[in-house]
């Protein structure tokens, strides 16, 4: 979708009007402006994928994390829950940091400014 915004875009347009080989547009115009999108999404699906292990392992008793972390809830386990959720919440930090910085990289603009 993000894509085809991108596409039907004036300087897209004008690029095209210009003879710019259409590699050379999607490359250095297409693909910049819609990769934020793509970011924020690939975020919320490694937060996901983070939270969602516990299910599937719960679900087809695998040994990992996740069963870990529903086998400490009921043993009422505390400081092994606490170090899972720790762990949990710095993965989401960390992806959440990684998609700002990514934000950054790809459009400068978005950078803060102090006034």
């Amino acid at each position: 979708m993000a894509v085809r915004e991108a596409l039907n875009s004036r300087y897209v347009l004008a690029a095209f009007a210009r003879g710019i080989p259409f590699s050379r547009i999607l490359i250095h115009h297409v693909l910049p402006n819609a990769a934020a999108p793509i970011l924020t999404i690939i975020g919320l699906l490694i937060g996901g994928a983070v939270t969602g292990s516990t299910v599937v392992e719960t679900v087809f008793s695998w040994p990992g994390i996740g069963n870990l972390f529903v086998t400490s809830v009921g043993n009422r386990d505390v400081p092994v829950v606490q170090a899972i959720v720790l762990l949990a919440g710095t993965a989401m930090i960390m992806t959440n940091l990684a998609v700002d910085v990514g934000y950054t990289w790809l459009d400068p603009r978005s950078k803060s400014s102090e006034t």
